[in-house]
């Protein structure tokens, strides 16, 4: 019997869930960060309104603050009615009651003054211009109340929720923070992985290489989705087909106290899969019905969450977005998954029989068409793809036209 028979085969779904198992006692720490490094962070707390915004009634527009009633009263030939100007109102200043029958001008976020309703643009106003005061000005008769008024706390009352916790932060949430006074964020503290590249045949790019070697891809795309994810890198490391050298390097990384380990290659059925030898007695290895990415492993280090993927490149860039990058958004709160669509394909493709076909494709808003053939090695058609067309088993070829999942890379 083969090594192969020996582990279970996994749908993509099971696989899946076995990641964000071994991922949900991960409990991210809570940090205080000022606004200008909360982009993209995930609020650890809710957010109470210190105030409320508007934090008072104030001007939509530049014009006149009136009391609308005076508008109705005071109607004349014409449909407008006249009002005696009052000192002007800028905003940034506390302004003084206004009486009957008069208009301040008053100028966009000022104040509106007690007393006032209603605010009539100085376009409308006869003469189009701010009278000194004491003059006359004539506005439209009928006005209503609230007319280009901001009523204090209609966007937000004070003490009300204004951020919840599990939100990431958008451009929108932190000006929200700002408008409401606050300088700095309880978030969620990035959590901490290490990264290996496995086997004697690649070398670090910059480094020497052997007729025999490769340079290493993985730890460089695996570090880029990490941190893409709200993950800190806190360590990256190629780590030779020997099992002791892995066991020490292991061991030396976990005193860094991560919160996860991340490996590439090592896990398939061949003689020299370090980590599976290293991580099997305690973990799971198993064969998942997807191409590129069957050889799957999940399993835990010195208490830490192992995840253990496949080493060909495209099937380590693939295997982070259809399992790493789900598991961490579900159970950390990590930066949202890939936007996912449904489109029709460009072209026909044919399906494999038993396992679901991953390809890297170019969506360009209306179809998906393949980019480079399925093989797990072809990096540069992977540089080119701006999406991944996930495609079910089947036995018959899907023709042009065939919805497909698409998940978006750009």
């Amino acid at each position: 019997m083969s090594r192969h028979a020996e582990h279970p085969v996994r749908s993509v779904e099971e696989h899946r869930r076995a990641v964000a198992d071994v991922l949900r006692d991960l409990v991210p720490r809570t940090e205080t960060v000022p606004l200008r490094r909360a982009l993209g962070r995930v609020l650890a707390r809710d957010l109470v309104a210190p105030l409320s915004l508007q934090p008072f009634d104030n001007s939509q527009m530049d014009g006149f603050a009136i009391r609308a009633a005076d508008s109705r009263a005071a109607a004349g030939e014409g449909g407008s009615a006249a009002f005696v100007v009052v000192e002007p109102v800028p905003a940034g200043h506390v302004p003084g009651p206004l009486a009957p029958g008069r208009a301040a001008p008053i100028m966009t976020g000022a104040p509106l003054p007690p007393g006032a309703d209603a605010v009539v643009p100085v376009e409308e106003a006869l003469p189009r211009a701010y009278p000194v005061p004491g003059a006359t000005v004539r506005l439209p008769a009928g006005q209503r109340p609230g007319r280009f008024v901001r009523r204090a706390g209609e966007d937000v009352a004070q003490g009300d929720p204004a951020l919840r916790a599990g939100q990431r932060l958008t451009p929108a949430r932190i000006g929200l923070a700002a408008a409401l006074g606050v300088a700095e964020l309880a978030v969620r503290a990035r959590p901490r992985a290490v990264v290996y590249s496995t086997g004697d045949e690649v070398v670090a790019p910059g480094a020497e290489r052997g007729p025999a070697q490769i340079y290493d891809a993985n730890a460089a795309i695996l570090r880029a989705q990490l941190e893409e994810a709200g993950v800190e890198v806190v360590g990256a490391h190629l780590v030779p087909d020997d099992a002791e050298a892995f066991t020490a390097r292991l061991a030396a990384d976990a005193a860094l106290a991560p919160d996860l380990f991340v490996s590439s290659g090592g896990v398939s059925e061949g003689a020299y899969e370090v980590v599976r030898q290293v991580l099997e007695p305690g973990g799971a290895f198993v064969h998942v019905a997807v191409q590129p990415g069957g050889p799957q492993g999940v399993a835990l280090a010195h208490g830490v969450p192992f995840l253990c993927l496949p080493g060909n490149p495209v099937s380590a860039l693939v295997s982070f977005e259809m399992f790493v990058r789900p598991a961490l958004t579900e159970v950390v709160g990590a930066p949202a998954a890939r936007a996912s669509l449904t489109g029709p394909l460009a072209q026909a493709a044919r399906p494999l029989p038993t396992r679901t076909q991953v390809r890297r494709a170019l969506w360009d808003g209306t179809t998906v068409r393949m980019a480079g053939g399925p093989g797990s090695h072809l990096l540069a058609a992977a540089a080119r793809a701006n999406a991944l067309a996930v495609l079910p088993p089947g036995d018959a070829e899907l023709p042009a036209g065939t919805p497909v999942e698409v998940l978006l890379l750009d």
